[in-house]
């Protein structure tokens, strides 16, 4: 399912994907939704049952005004 699909599908809630296709900048373009959830803390659930799988973490919709995120390269 290609990523607009699926955050139009699954708007506002966390997904844990599992990709065939990631995009120069490493963003999902396409995969199968393997676990979906308002909270984000419900994807790390289902971590244990993806080993072996391209596993990504997203959020299908817009990120709330006051949350910040840093990342370390």
């Amino acid at each position: 399912m290609k990523w607009e699909d699926i955050r139009q599908q699954y708007a506002g809630q966390w997904l844990l994907i599992e990709y065939q296709q990631l995009d120069e900048h490493l963003n999902v373009v396409e995969g199968e939704v393997i676990a979906h959830s308002v909270a984000k803390e419900e994807m790390y659930k289902h971590l244990i049952h993806t080993q072996g799988k391209n596993i990504a973490i997203e959020y299908a919709g817009d990120f709330p005004q006051d949350l910040a995120a840093m990342l370390d390269a």
